[in-house]
């Protein structure tokens, strides 16, 4: 029975980590960047949505939306800000990864000087107690992670393969030169890539702030991080293997912490990583891609 509760708070983790690795698997999968300054996109939301709540005083509802309006809008500024020049021009890759960490710390040190670095704690935001099946008490955050995360990945996917806009991504994707010519804005499509990453990563801010309810501004390294290791696991640009990358990297965490050490359970989670490229450097669902000469 312990084995069962403790895969389910994996599941309930794993799916915060899931939201914010999808952000970071559109991205790449749109322009092929790491943008690590993704995982500070949490801790923004979280922010946002304690200043809404408990400053203001304003209802839940205003304060989750506010966040991911205010995610989105910042994710778009920062592509235009620091990505979109060196994108136009074809800036070397360790360029763009030198900025994404350079806009990561400047988002870290801005909220920093605002609200100081001592830790905020949110008040209870959803909580319907527990669900009980049997002798099992599942606790309705953990379910709350779950049927948001599973939402969110069915409407992404519909988002991508049904829309306009999902086929003009799927296209940038695949070529963005080709894209151009067939008349695709690809600066929009980009654009729009960045925000919908961004207030994915505010939902899963969201979560986060229910499940773990203490915000401060270096919130977003270590889940950025560990979410960066969930789509790499999954296969980094696939949106079910984002998923299914958070869900095993979350299980495998609360497993640790369970049965093996409550201390280095970081450790076993960037040794998953290690494996996985080491064994399939794709990722569980990623696909090779060959670039022609």
């Amino acid at each position: 029975m312990n084995f069962i509760t403790q895969t389910l708070n994996g599941l309930g983790l794993g799916s915060i980590y899931a939201l914010v690795a999808l952000g970071y698997s559109m991205v790449y999968g749109i322009v092929q960047l790491i943008n690590f300054a993704h995982g500070d996109i949490i801790m923004v939301g979280g922010y946002i949505l304690y200043l809404i709540l408990v400053n203001l005083g304003m209802p839940l509802w205003m304060a989750i939306a506010a966040a991911i309006l205010v995610c989105a809008v910042a994710g778009v500024l920062i592509q235009r800000v620091a990505y979109h020049r060196l994108l136009v021009h074809n800036a070397a890759r360790i360029s763009l990864l030198i900025t994404a960490l350079g806009v990561s710390i400047f988002l870290q040190n801005l909220f920093m000087i605002l609200f100081s670095s001592n830790p905020r704690s949110v008040p209870t935001l959803i909580d319907f107690g527990s669900l009980s099946l049997g002798s099992l008490a599942i606790p309705s955050k953990t379910v709350i992670n779950i049927v948001v995360s599973v939402i969110m990945m069915v409407g992404l996917q519909l988002l991508v393969n049904k829309t306009k806009i999902g086929k003009a991504m799927q296209a940038a994707s695949e070529d963005t030169g080709a894209a151009k010519l067939m008349g695709i804005n690809t600066n929009y499509v980009v654009a729009f890539t960045f925000a919908i990453g961004s207030a994915l990563a505010a939902v899963g801010a969201v979560l986060y702030c229910n499940t773990y309810p203490q915000i401060s501004p270096d919130m977003g390294n270590l889940l950025g991080l560990k979410a960066f290791v969930a789509a790499v696991l999954g296969g980094i640009g696939s949106i079910p293997g984002a998923m299914l990358g958070g869900y095993i990297l979350g299980v495998a965490e609360t497993l640790t912490k369970g049965y093996v050490t409550s201390t280095a359970y970081d450790a076993v989670v960037f040794g998953i990583l290690i494996l996985v490229l080491l064994i399939k450097p794709t990722g569980l669902l990623g696909e090779n891609r060959k670039e022609k000469v």
